[in-house]
């Protein structure tokens, strides 16, 4: 079946936070939302074929996971990850945000030291600071566009209070998908320092060739028993507003903390629909997904080549993952401030503040590129014209 992603499906007054929340975050409905990192694809058949077959039994109350749910999670990991889980590792989160803040509540005590890797996805600031622990910036390097982790930096910021590695995989928003030995490197510290390792690779599946994304946790059984990973279909098959993740946790005494903290706050039960969805884009998704990457790989080609030729004052950080684009706005030597506004007042564009990742995000802007190209088209055309306003 060929899937048409040129569709533009109007998402405004249907409660979406990309849309229906552009005049609280940016102060005007009139932007082109490219923030949130949901896309603007129709959420695939398959998926919402489930979901309206499951709405058809007209009986919504708490539900299990049945077994084709698990083994739909077990394949899609052993095919598109070469990883044989045992489904006893399997554990539900109502969402990896949700799972990084249950980790870090049982695994930490208040006043521990938690490392994280900034620029990042900004809930791995709050997940850490708001639980009352401290995070420990090991930053990101940016070598001429291409992101690295600083491995003696990061030694040296280990003390006896550091206990935990939030790791994102691949990374939000540089778009770097980890090679084998860097997370070799991470590995050895960890097991050195005797760290625990959470990791977010909610965008596992959405790596572009020839770059391959690898769990950590399948680096050696040692590691994998200090190792939690979330996992999730939802930036894959567009389906994030079901609320449904999996951590895959190993260890079965940190599996049995995990879960009974869960259980604790009345969390453990999956939504009905999300169970559903989840089993159906496991299952039946291979074909879909390639084709999405492979239209979201021609929008990220169409931006790069567009500002080359046209917006010689931004460079981008080409992703090896993700369908995030991480924008180089220094050259418009513009301070922080001046570039939000600029981006929303002259521009007309809704994207995500580059400081809102932590450091390393000054001057940047966050462009999240899964759309139909002629929204992105419009995009550029609005960027290179608000650019050409002010010179």
């Amino acid at each position: 079946m060929i899937y048409n992603f040129d569709e533009i499906i109007h998402r405004e007054n249907t409660g979406s936070v990309k849309y229906d929340f552009r005049r609280q975050f940016f102060g005007t409905n009139e932007v082109l939302p490219l923030w949130v990192a949901d896309m603007d694809f129709r959420t695939p058949d398959f998926i919402v074929d489930a979901v309206k077959r499951r709405a058809n039994h007209e009986l919504y109350g708490y539900a299990i996971q049945m077994p084709g749910y698990y083994e739909a999670i077990l394949k899609w990991c052993e095919e598109q990850y070469h990883w044989k889980v045992p489904q006893g590792w399997l554990n539900f989160s109502p969402g990896v945000v949700a799972g990084l803040g249950v980790a870090v509540q049982v695994f930490t005590q208040p006043g521990d030291k938690i490392i994280i890797q900034s620029p990042v996805y900004p809930p791995f600031f709050t997940v850490v600071e708001n639980l009352g622990r401290q995070v420990v910036n090991n930053q990101l390097s940016n070598e001429d566009g291409v992101y690295q982790i600083d491995f003696e930096l990061l030694e040296n910021q280990i003390d006896s209070r550091t206990k935990l590695m939030m790791l994102c995989n691949p990374h939000n928003p540089t778009g770097r998908v980890w090679t084998k030995d860097e997370l070799e490197k991470l590995a050895t510290i960890a097991e050195k320092h005797d760290l625990l390792i959470i990791t977010d690779d909610i965008h596992a599946d959405l790596v572009f060739e020839p770059n391959q994304y690898i769990p950590i946790a399948t680096l050696s059984p040692a590691i994998a028993n200090r190792t939690i990973t979330f996992i999730s279909p939802s930036k894959s098959f567009n389906m994030a507003g079901l609320f449904t993740s999996v951590a895959i946790i190993p260890d079965s005494i940190k599996a049995k903390i995990y879960s009974n903290r869960l259980n604790d706050m009345h969390m453990g039960f999956a939504n009905v629909f999300g169970i559903v969805a989840l089993e159906a884009a496991y299952k039946n998704g291979k074909d879909w997904l390639q084709q999405m990457l492979d239209y979201v790989w021609g929008n990220i080609l169409f931006v790069g080549d567009f500002i080359q030729s046209n917006i010689p004052e931004i460079s981008m950080v080409a992703p090896e993952g993700t369908y995030l684009i991480w924008l180089d706005c220094r050259g418009l030597n513009l301070n922080d401030k001046e570039l939000k506004e600029f981006m929303i007042k002259t521009a007309g564009l809704g994207l995500n503040d580059g400081p809102s990742f932590g450091p390393g995000g000054s001057g940047f802007q966050r462009l999240n590129a899964a759309c139909p190209r002629a929204i992105l088209e419009d995009a550029m055309h609005r960027l290179m014209n608000a650019i050409r306003s002010i010179k």
